[in-house]
């Protein structure tokens, strides 16, 4: 089981094999989730603040730009920063992943970003990226930047509960033309 950002998880949500966290914010780093999930073995790849706080665990921590192999998975971490407001700087480091999975398909979670040059590089067979608007992309912005990249599949995520409401995944899928 891999997981990324685990954040209110139902009780009895299977144990993870592996967990990415791209970034410190508590909706995103949730140790009270961390803990449901977590066994023995469970692997980590986190950024440098957030790796910090995983102390005793099997931790890599990644950078934007950075390889690592963990398990069977090959984990890309490439960057994920807001142009133009404060909520996620580049200068802290954080990152989105490209994860390849034994099949040698291609899974992309932006992170908390906003559209950023670095996106119309990405290769991935499956996109999950965040439409709430606000502290990150709007829906139109995610639409444009998957539509760039080509993602077979786009799934707009991070709306309806801090920010966004389904109004805005409904028109990421309007906007989005697919592969």
């Amino acid at each position: 089981q891999i997981y990324i950002d685990p954040w209110k998880l139902p009780a009895g949500a299977p144990k993870a094999d592996v967990i990415l966290v791209t970034h410190a914010h508590f909706d995103h780093f949730s140790a009270e989730d961390i803990a449901k999930i977590e066994k023995p073995g469970t692997a980590f790849v986190a950024p440098a603040d957030v790796a910090g706080k995983l102390s005793g665990k099997k931790v890599v921590t990644a950078a934007p730009g950075g390889q690592y192999t963990v398990g069977a998975l090959k984990i890309s971490a490439v960057p994920a920063y807001n142009v133009g407001k404060q909520f996620h700087p580049k200068t802290n480091g954080w990152v989105g992943y490209i994860v390849t999975l034994s099949n040698g398909e291609r899974v992309y979670h932006s992170g908390d970003s906003d559209v950023i040059p670095e996106m119309d590089q990405v290769k991935a067979d499956v996109a999950l990226m965040p439409c709430g608007g606000t502290y990150t992309m709007t829906a139109a912005e995610v639409a444009a930047a998957a539509n760039r990249f080509k993602p077979a599949i786009l799934v707009p995520m991070h709306w309806g509960d801090i920010i966004g409401a389904k109004a805005d995944a409904d028109a990421v899928a309007k906007a989005f033309t697919g592969k």
